[in-house]
């Protein structure tokens, strides 16, 4: 993947993400200066502060053909901010039946339209305001990732479903609650690691990159993982770069070597378990429960109120289970939002990607389970 700055003058943008004509909601594009910072305003005033509703934390997964917009309503004492990627269906080969539409997604991992200190009455504005604007981007389709915290988001404008379980880990608590609470084969695993010399150092500059680099990708091809996973070095660098606390690397050492290695993302109440990735020799040693139990304590010490561990790969598969060791009754809801604007526009996308594919002799079937069916 690259990652570069959105490109274009204001007045390119402008063209591109074309505002309504309301008062009161705004749509801010992160790459002009102004309306960053209103962005980060209203980002600073929200006691959750979450990473994943940053601009340069949305900005990793946006193409250079993208867009990054938020369209935000601010209220007297709070407000609602809504991170989202402007995808053009101009910008992929078999789009063409797209003409100037787009669709529209919320970044890898937890999102959706934020809101804190908002009435009844300013999320019927903001919906209302944001529909005139999505229908001016002859948008097709809206596809979020909704954050796991239901008391952080307004009331979603669309259909919600279910996508699997995550395990959150709960840390208010004493710290010697939160371990009697681990599976009993985590503690005696932690405490093995810790008998044959196995420590955790926290790094919150990425002076380790090069060995995480190293571990993640073979972690990645030793699980097959898609290719969307594969982040390259720059991808890294870019959080290294721009989301200085928000972030922490933490590294599982024996005998002088990292064993095994993980991003984890900070908000101001939760962290996060990001991506990572293990050696052998971390199994073979029990010491991955070890790290995991050391950057729980590691969050709870940091004030978090909750650490993300995520959900499966494949669904209910032996890395939820690992998950679920950690937090036996922290299973919650994975839920996405869906939205069709155009569905006869969806239907001539879905074709015309079938066609697309057919020429370059694949055997591309729409899968009725996927969202949007015309990028399945």
């Amino acid at each position: 993947m690259m990652i570069r700055s959105l490109s274009g003058t204001f007045r390119a943008v402008r063209e591109f993400i074309r505002l309504p004509r309301s008062s009161r909601v705004e749509f801010l594009d992160p790459d002009e200066p102004r309306e960053r910072a209103a962005w980060m305003e209203l980002w600073n005033s929200w006691s959750d502060r979450e990473v994943m509703a940053h601009p340069d934390y949305v900005r990793l997964f946006a193409r250079p053909q993208d867009r990054v917009v938020a369209a935000v309503l601010r209220s007297d004492d709070g407000g609602i901010l809504y991170p989202l990627i402007v995808r053009p269906f101009a910008a992929e080969p078999w789009g063409a039946a797209g003409g100037q539409a787009c669709d529209l997604t919320t970044a890898y991992g937890y999102g959706g339209p934020c809101g804190w200190n908002v009435t009844e009455g300013d999320t019927q504005v903001f919906w209302a305001e944001f529909d005139e604007w999505a229908r001016d981007q002859d948008a097709a389709t809206s596809f979020d990732r909704l954050s796991l915290f239901p008391e952080q988001l307004i009331p979603f404008k669309g259909e919600v479903e279910i996508r699997g379980t995550n395990i959150v880990r709960r840390l208010d608590l004493p710290e010697a609650e939160i371990w009697t609470e681990y599976a009993p084969k985590v503690r005696q695993n932690a405490n093995r690691a810790r008998r044959l010399g196995l420590s955790v150092e926290a790094d919150s500059t990425g002076k380790r990159l090069d060995e995480f680099m190293e571990i993640y990708i073979s972690t990645m091809t030793r699980r097959s993982a898609d290719r969307a996973y594969f982040h390259p070095r720059s991808f890294f660098e870019s959080i290294i770069r721009n989301l200085a606390g928000q972030f922490s690397f933490f590294h599982l050492i024996w005998n002088g070597r990292v064993l095994s290695s993980e991003l984890v993302l900070l908000s101001e109440n939760s962290g996060y378990s990001f991506l990572g990735g293990s050696l052998k020799e971390a199994f073979d040693l029990r010491g991955n429960d070890l790290f995991k139990h050391e950057i729980i304590t590691w969050c709870r010490n940091a004030g978090k109120k909750a650490f993300v561990l995520g959900g499966g790969y494949r669904g209910s598969d032996g890395i939820l289970a690992f998950k679920k060791s950690f937090a036996p009754n922290g299973e919650v809801p994975f839920r996405v939002g869906k939205r069709t604007y155009d569905a006869a526009l969806c239907r001539r996308l879905a074709e015309a990607r079938r066609s697309w594919e057919q020429a370059q002799g694949n055997d591309w079937t729409p899968d009725p389970q996927y969202f949007p069916v015309y990028r399945a």
